[in-house]
């Protein structure tokens, strides 16, 4: 996995030099520091274990907020719920958190839960296999050192990996390049060519900071996304005072957030035709903003919005719309040493490139990170696409849990409520492991297989099967990624832990 360098202001870690010290045992092992690697570490806190460790890539805590600095970085979902419900802040600047405080928050979270000193930095992992023979999890990261744990949770997300275009000639462009996720802040933009490829939800925040600055910037969209008004604003310092001597009134505005959002999916699952509606407020912004029809007809959809993630903003169209954009739709062809050629033949210059192409949500474990019974890479079990029992646990993969795994993504709600329910689940599984005395569950295949097959049939029918190609669903067509269901029922599915669909051995 890529060694992602952390935020330039943050405090890191010292990268230990390469070691062969014995491995470091522990009952549970975590990977990754971001939402999903702090909520289980608190919530193991919270249980009274204190034998785990989270091991982290980078110097600092925080994941995908930590690596994604680039200008205009913020999160698409309301503060008070893209938060964890136990450690609420009445100090979010925004309705709409900035990226740096949204890393303060969960540097914050780290600090305030005492979870520092599980945490193992520069500890990039290259691999973890199951020992049959001692039943337990052998985990190696890049610098040498080993760990041995009876429980292994992957808190990796996936958010984590950037995925690059496919274009011949990438290694010839003779200026810099970046993706979103690595952001240069070293690299002047000023007065520059600037080519951006990819035009998802990162680009959509960047490419309106940088437009004014550079000298030209070509915006190479494959497929324009449905992009509908952002209901931004500052918190006033009376209403962060007042959440602050008030608890219970930021409750209910959490509460208020949530469900306004999980009412969405009624539009998601059963009628998707009420996103008509969003599709009218979505062209009425274009021909507000925009008035070339040519341009008009480059960015309006020809898929149902929610297909693909709706994206939200006040300033991308403005941005578009100024004569020192170009929004080219043709195809690419190649880059050269000096810019972007496309289909038709012509050069872009452009003196650097920025990738806006997202990230490997489909393939959220790289092959030859995780293996389980008989030596088995989860990424070869996963030919077809990723799939677990309720998003959580692999048949094959003994005392392995997945947070944010497959088919637990959402398009209309917070993830953090998500990250919860599995934390939860954990913890209830750990728990009785403990109190049966169990030293191994593993998940039935026949319980997977009938998991999977009930969450394919419910994806039929929804926004997300409608037609268009998007991160949601793999080279097959089929959705691996979102959930096809309300959140408050997935909480209730993970509420409780059963054995019955699960295979147990003793200690």
């Amino acid at each position: 996995m890529r060694q992602t360098a952390p935020h330039p202001e943050a405090p890191t870690a010292t990268p230990p030099s390469p070691t062969t010290q014995p491995a470091s045992r522990h009952r549970i092992i975590v990977v990754g520091t971001g939402f999903s690697g702090l909520c289980m570490g608190v919530k193991l806190r919270e249980m009274g274990e204190d034998d785990f460790v989270l091991l982290e890539r980078a110097g600092e805590v925080g994941g995908t907020w930590r690596d994604n600095t680039y200008p205009g970085c913020a999160c698409d979902v309301e503060s008070h719920l893209y938060s964890f419900s136990f450690e609420p802040n009445p100090n979010w600047s925004r309705l709409y958190a900035p990226q740096p405080e949204i890393f303060a928050y969960l540097r914050h979270v780290a600090r305030k839960y005492d979870l520092m000193r599980h945490i193992r930095f520069h500890a990039n992992l290259i691999g973890a296999r199951w020992d049959e023979a001692r039943r337990l999890w052998v985990v190696r990261a890049e610098d040498g050192r080993v760990f041995e744990g009876e429980v292994l949770v992957s808190g990796m997300g996936g958010l984590s990996n950037p995925a690059y275009p496919d274009i011949p000639g990438l290694d010839r462009f003779e200026g810099p390049q970046f993706h979103s996720a690595t952001w240069r802040h070293d690299v002047d933009l000023n007065d520059k060519r600037v080519a951006v490829i990819g035009s998802g939800a990162s680009a959509i925040q960047f490419v309106p900071q940088i437009a004014p600055k550079v000298a030209h910037l070509s915006y190479f969209q494959r497929t324009p996304p449905w992009v509908v008004p952002k209901m931004d604003r500052p918190v006033t310092p009376r209403e962060r005072a007042d959440f602050q001597a008030n608890p219970w009134r930021q409750r209910i505005a959490r509460n208020k957030l949530y469900w306004m959002l999980e009412a969405r999916f009624l539009a998601f699952k059963y009628k998707p035709e009420w996103m008509g509606l969003v599709a009218k407020v979505g062209k009425h912004r274009i021909r507000k903003h925009i008035k070339d029809p040519a341009l008009q007809a480059k960015l309006t959809p020809s898929y149902t919005p929610g297909c693909k993630r709706l994206l939200i903003s006040n300033d991308y169209y403005p941005a578009l719309a100024r004569t020192n954009v170009s929004v080219i739709t043709e195809g690419i062809r190649e880059v050269t040493a000096r810019g972007v050629v496309t289909q038709d033949g012509r050069e872009h210059p452009a003196d650097v490139i920025i990738y806006g192409t997202g990230f490997k949500v489909q393939d959220p474990i790289p092959k030859g990170a995780i293996f389980g019974r008989g030596g088995v890479d989860l990424v070869d079990l996963w030919r077809e696409g990723p799939e677990a029992f309720l998003g959580i646990t692999v048949a094959g993969f003994p005392n392995f849990f997945v947070l944010m795994g497959p088919n637990t993504g959402l398009g209309h709600n917070s993830m953090v409520y998500m990250i919860e329910s599995q934390a939860h689940y954990i913890i209830e599984a750990l728990k009785v492991m403990k109190e049966r005395r169990l030293r191994t569950i593993e998940v039935k295949p026949e319980a997977q297989a009938k998991f999977v097959s009930h969450v394919q049939q419910a994806l039929t029918g929804t926004v997300w099967n409608s037609g268009c190609k998007s991160w949601y669903l793999n080279e097959r067509g089929r959705n691996t990624a979102a959930w096809p269901g309300f959140t408050f029922a997935y909480r209730l599915k993970t509420r409780r832990f059963r054995l019955q669909p699960y295979r147990t051995e003793r200690a």
